[in-house]
């Protein structure tokens, strides 16, 4: 994840496709570069593997590291997967996705001391507060804004029910979706499950949370079908239902959805 600094987006888009094309010929892999839809200046540069062994190579490629490191110099980048992790490593009913900064580029080290007079850990302060450690906290993800952005691209024409859905998967990416209907109704299809959909069309596969926002005084909450898919390709996601006052509520779907059906009944 790459916070670019302002008036720094056109030089950052440059180096992220040099990237691309370096990796792309020294086969390591690829680079998809997608833009944060709740952060302006926030984007996602989701390297995809050729292989371990790649990784590894490209990791200890100079040329790589020089381009990295000029990257670093206009954003402040913040590792959210580590390594090649299968689809077997998260459990079916909580694939709920952890982040780890990745410290084998040698990039995030401290090149001064910054000393210990700001804290201690007897103290119960953090006495390493330099660089590297901040650099490691994940960006703050607004994601009610994100749903409440997408709900206005609603097509609700025969209910006025506008409703937007803001999903985030594992890799820190925030894929955003709306309701719409169509006239037979039957073919309608909610904010959460377009956004499930587009996340899976994207090459997602685990999720950390999503939030849900209409113009209710009632927090509304997902439909038994969204909550079938979301738990489905999701797990035991956090559900966060807002409106656009400042009303908020947190659920667990495992508390949505307390009998799932799911492909454990299939075998």
């Amino acid at each position: 994840m790459a916070d670019v600094a302002m008036g720094q987006e056109a030089g950052f888009l440059s180096l992220a496709r040099e990237l691309s094309a370096l990796m792309a010929r020294k086969e390591y892999g690829r680079i998809d570069v997608v833009r944060d839809e709740s952060a302006v200046l926030r984007f996602y540069l989701v390297r995809q593997w050729a292989s371990t062994a790649s990784a590894q190579l490209c990791h200890a490629d100079p040329e790589m590291q020089s381009v990295t490191a000029r990257l670093n110099e206009i954003a402040r980048v913040t590792h959210l997967v580590n390594g090649v992790t299968g689809r077997e490593a998260f459990q079916f009913a909580e694939r709920r996705a952890y982040t780890k900064a990745d410290r084998r580029l040698g990039l995030d080290r401290r090149v001064k001391d910054v000393g210990r007079p700001e804290g201690d850990r007897r103290s119960h302060t953090d006495r390493r507060v330099g660089p590297r450690r901040l650099r490691e906290q994940p960006g703050d993800v607004d994601l009610v804004a994100a749903a409440r952005r997408a709900r206005e691209n609603a097509e609700a024409r025969f209910s006025n029910f506008k409703v937007g859905a803001a999903l985030q998967a594992a890799d820190g990416s925030v894929i955003s979706g709306c309701n719409i209907e169509n006239a037979t109704y039957g073919l309608t299809i909610c904010a959460e499950r377009v956004a499930m959909f587009k996340a899976l069309s994207d090459g997602h596969r685990a999720f950390t949370r999503i939030v849900i926002v209409a113009d209710t005084e009632t927090l509304t909450p997902p439909c038994g079908a969204c909550r079938q898919v979301l738990w489905e390709f999701g797990g035991n996601l956090e559900i966060v239902l807002a409106n656009l006052k400042a009303d908020k509520s947190k659920h667990m779907l495992k508390n949505l959805l307390p009998l799932p059906f799911d492909a454990r009944l299939l075998t």
